[in-house]
Order: C-alpha cells, then sequence, then structure tokens
C-alpha cells in the first residue's frame, strides 16, 4: 500500500509540475507572445508529422533492435516485434509513472520471450549510460558548433538543473555521497557473505547475479559495430525530427540545421525532469529558440507542436503495440512465428 502510494505521489508530483511549466510559461511570455503563439499553433503545418513519425518509429525499432544486441550474449534471442512492442509499451507507460515502462518491458519480455527479468534490468542500466553519454556528445557537437550562441545559457541551465550552490559545497556532497557508497559496498558485501545461507539473502544475491550479468552483456558483444551503428542512429533520428520541425511554422523555418543539436541538447533535459517531458520540453526549447532570435511565442509554439507529435506517436503506436502484444503470440501466431 505505501509503495502504490509513493508511486502516486510520485506521479502527481511530476505532473503537477509540468502543468506548473506550462502555466509558468505562458504566464511569463505576456499578452502579446501568448498570441502569437496562439496564432503559430493555428497556421503550422501538420503534414510535417507524417514524416516526423516515421523517423521516429525507425528510432523506436532501432532501440529494439540494438536492445536485441545485448541480450545475445546472455543466451537470448527475443523476436523483434516482442522487443518492439515492450519498448513502446513501455514509453507509453512513462507517460503516466516515470520509470514504470523500465518495468513493463522486463515483465513483458519475461511472460512472452521467457528472458529473465533480472537479466533485463542490467541491459537496460546499460541502455540508460549510453544514452547519457550519446546526450552528452549532443551536448558537446552543440558547443563545439555553437558557443558563440549557447555557451552561457548552457552554463546557467546545467547549473540550474543540475548542480545547486558554490563549488565547495557541490565538491563535499559528492565526496560525502561517495563515502557512503563505498561504505555501503563493502558492509553490504559483508553482511551477504557472513548470512548467504538466509534465504532472502540468497534471493537477492540472485537478483544482484541476475543484473550483473545483464550489465556484463556489454563486454561480450558479438555486434559491436551494429550496436554502434544504432546508437548513432537513434539520435540522428531525434536529430533528424528536430530539424524538420522547425519548418511546423514559418516564423522558425530559417533556422540554420546546425542549431538541430542545442535544441535536441536541451529539450532531452526537457524530457529528464517531467513525465514525458509535459511543460519542460516546450520551455527548454523556446529559451534555445530565443537566443537565434526568435521570440517567446513563436519559440514556445514550436516547441509544443514537436512535443505534441511525439506524444501523439508514442499514444498511438503505444497502445496498438498493447492491442497487438496479445495477438502476435497467440498460440497459432507463436508456431508460425518461431523465428524473426
Amino acid at each position: 500500500m505505501k509503495n502504490k502510494l509513493l508511486t502516486i505521489f510520485k506521479y502527481l508530483f511530476f505532473l503537477g509540475l509540468g502543468i506548473f511549466l506550462v502555466w509558468w510559461s505562458i504566464h511569463k511570455m505576456g499578452d502579446k507572445n501568448w498570441q502569437e503563439c496562439k496564432t503559430a499553433l493555428k497556421s503550422a503545418k501538420f503534414i510535417l508529422f507524417i514524416p516526423v513519425l516515421f523517423i521516429l518509429v525507425a528510432s523506436h525499432i532501432s532501440r529494439a533492435i540494438r536492445w536485441k544486441i545485448l541480450m545475445k550474449p546472455l543466451g537470448y534471442s527475443p523476436r523483434l516485434l516482442n522487443t518492439f512492442f515492450a519498448v513502446m509499451i513501455g514509453y507509453l507507460a512513462n507517460l503516466a509513472v516515470p520509470r514504470l515502462g523500465e518495468v513493463l518491458k522486463c515483465t513483458i519480455l519475461g511472460k512472452y520471450e521467457k528472458v529473465p527479468a533480472d537479466k533485463l534490468v542490467g541491459t537496460i542500466l546499460i541502455e540508460r549510460v549510453i544514452d547519457v553519454i550519446s546526450l552528452m556528445i549532443v551536448f558537446a557537437i552543440a558547443l563545439a558548433s555553437q558557443a558563440s550562441i549557447i555557451g552561457s545559457h548552457a552554463k546557467t541551465t546545467i547549473k540550474n538543473n543540475f548542480l545547486t550552490g558554490d563549488l565547495s559545497g557541490i565538491f563535499l556532497n559528492l565526496t560525502i555521497l561517495l563515502t557512503v557508497l563505498v561504505t555501503s559496498y563493502f558492509l553490504i558485501k559483508f553482511i551477504f557473505n557472513k548470512y548467504s545461507e538466509i534465504g532472502i539473502i540468497k534471493k537477492i544475491n540472485t537478483l544482484f547475479k541476475g543484473v550483473g550479468a545483464g550489465i556484463s552483456s556489454i563486454k561480450n558483444l558479438e555486434n559491436k559495430s551494429t550496436f554502434i551503428f544504432h546508437s548513432i542512429f537513434i539520435w540522428l533520428c531525434y536529430a533528424a525530427g528536430t530539424y524538420i520541425g522547425f519548418f511546423v511554422i514559418p516564423e522558425t523555418s530559417h533556422l540554420p540545421i546546425a542549431a538541430t543539436f542545442p535544441v535536441l541538447a536541451f529539450a532531452s533535459i526537457g524530457m529528464i525532469i517531467t513525465p514525458g517531458g509535459i511543460g519542460s520540453y516546450q520551455w527548454f526549447i523556446m529559451g534555445v529558440m530565443v537566443l537565434y532570435g526568435i521570440d517567446e511565442g513563436h519559440g514556445y509554439a514550436n516547441g509544443l507542436l514537436q512535443w505534441i507529435a511525439q506524444f501523439c506517436i508514442i499514444l498511438i503506436v503505444g497502445f496498438l503495440s498493447l492491442l497487438a502484444l496479445p495477438y502476435y503470440n497467440r498460440p497459432t501466431a507463436k508456431s508460425n512465428n518461431a523465428v524473426t
């Protein structure tokens, strides 16, 4: 009961944060910019959602393939469609409850492909590390190519959202955190060695071993070049979708292709802060576009339209995946589709 209440509280908190950011962004823009935003929304080229749909679906398929590659060293090769369905249903669940999708992905493949969920957790942790590294590379490209435009904005944004206090305070907090982690590691190791025969300790130990096996899969990849290709391709799709999004309204269609990387980098921060990026995604895009001379109204309108496109794609493809999953895995389909 406590866990359910905590989950509900966390969801309401982040949803409330997203709604607050929507209200705050509109309030901060003022009447003039808000009127421009509404005008831009009315004249938007929604037809451009179609190519964005195909591009983003391609990125999700690529993510499913990359996940399969991570599972191969563990001795599992789930069907691609089931893996894709799991990815999309995971995204759909994340719109409702942050991080629920990661659990659901493991549950789905565990049920339909008999892949141990604990090992899948390890592969997902690897995926998140790769995504963080990829985002850092996008930021590096953005800063290298557009430093004069976004340099100070990047410094302020990162400090406000990820670093608080002065440098000495940050260093002290990191030192304390590191000390606690190291101490906890040796304490847990001692307990697990001394009381290894206790039932609960055995179960937790088995879980940790499964997660560890999933994490170690990165060392034994058979198709490293393919894994790297898909990791790059996923973010190139994100970049392409973002660039096409510039042309949704005339006021942002003149933005240079180099602006794609700063917009993508900061929009990704927005996706991290609130569920599905509600409120924060468009606010971060607006902040970058202002640096390129776009007024707040049109910058917010563009960010809102790009967010709507992604939201609708996840909603539609996620629900279709949810419906198709049991149909694809019905007994007759399983025998006819032994290999995909």
